[in-house]
């Protein structure tokens, strides 16, 4: 069964998913555009509203809840992954996003984030990635770089950063994603695709932390210097990109490079490695492209599966239960075998 779709009566504008709460985030905060596009696509889903539920943990990210005019839960640090997992399985129909940050679901919400992804429960990860703990106010977080001067790293940080795509793919995700948030358009088109893909989506979005981060992602998002810097990804097409769509990715050996490409270069088109998303190997080079600065960063669909979903294969077994054994007997259960009397 694909995701809960069915015929609207009342056409849903974004404003039905907007809610009364005074939206506090510092001015300028890259939430605002993600808040916008996630109000934007919701109405396009064919999903009745109250089939909505947004699930959070801890952190500037996790506010969200308070601002979609759906189901929601604020959860503790690290935990709305478990959340979001016992809400799916209690009732399949709802559409569940988790709302986390890179410091929320790369830290303390580790565990619950890989073993998400490994079950392939169906529902979607909105992971905000700013490389930086905002809400704790500027303390370097799991994917900040290495050397990173914060206030929790005066001489800058030893840690080898997190990259989320690569240790969601690690985990075998079956649906990997990326965008950014001051893209707009290509945000609303990734959330659609996550939210039609059958499983766990995860999808990153580089977003500026403009207090205690600001412009870690100048190089992704300045109007002279993107062009240069980020690679939009397309099934079945050649990975081409610049200023002038003069340069490419090419692939010597497992190793991924820019070329030159027309006229001036010696590297044609047919010489670009292209995109596959359903390809493991070509997802995981990219993943790794993250934190270089001779690479452009790669945005939209890293990869994507078919797989078995985990709340499915655990109704099944329920019926399968039932038919080998019977329907169960719940009082039975908890006063048979071993048991004390406490007096």
């Amino acid at each position: 069964m694909a995701k809960n779709e069915t015929t609207m009566e009342k056409q849903l504008t974004r404003m039905d998913f907007a809610s009364d709460q005074v939206v506090k985030w510092c001015p300028g905060c890259g939430d605002y555009s993600i808040l916008a596009q996630v109000q934007k696509v919701f109405p396009t889903l064919g999903i009745p509203k109250e089939n909505y539920v947004v699930i959070s943990g801890i952190g500037c990210s996790s506010r969200f809840p308070y601002y979609m005019d759906t189901y929601g839960f604020h959860g503790i640090h690290g935990r709305a992954a478990a959340i979001a997992t016992g809400v799916k399985l209690a009732n399949p129909e709802l559409s569940v996003w988790i709302v986390t940050g890179d410091g929320d679901s790369m830290s303390i919400g580790g565990n619950h984030f890989i073993h998400l992804l490994r079950r392939n429960v169906d529902v979607n990860i909105l992971l905000f990635n700013n490389r930086i703990y905002g809400l704790t106010k500027g303390q370097y977080s799991p994917t900040s770089p290495l050397g990173k001067v914060t206030k929790s790293t005066p001489m800058g940080s030893l840690d080898h950063p997190f990259n989320p795509p690569a240790l969601a793919l690690g985990a075998d995700a079956s649906f990997v994603a990326r965008t950014i948030d001051k893209e707009p358009k290509h945000m609303q088109e990734i959330i659609k695709r996550s939210h039609k893909h059958h499983g766990t989506s995860f999808l990153e979005i580089y977003q500026n932390c403009l207090i205690f981060n600001d412009g870690e992602f100048d190089r992704y998002t300045d109007k002279d210097k993107k062009a240069d810097n980020v690679l939009t990804l397309e099934h079945g097409k050649p990975m081409i990109f610049g200023k002038n769509k003069d340069k490419g990715i090419h692939l010597a050996g497992n190793n991924p490079r820019v070329v030159s490409i027309g006229a001036e270069g010696q590297w044609s088109v047919d010489d670009l490695l292209v995109h596959d998303e359903h390809d493991w190997i070509i997802a995981s080079i990219l993943s790794h492209f993250t934190y270089r600065e001779d690479l452009p960063t790669p945005i939209g669909v890293l990869y994507a599966k078919a797989q078995s979903v985990y709340e499915e294969l655990l109704d099944d077994q329920c019926h399968q239960a039932v038919k080998l054994y019977g329907k169960g007997d719940l009082q039975k259960l908890m006063s048979e075998g071993d048991t004390w009397v406490v007096k």
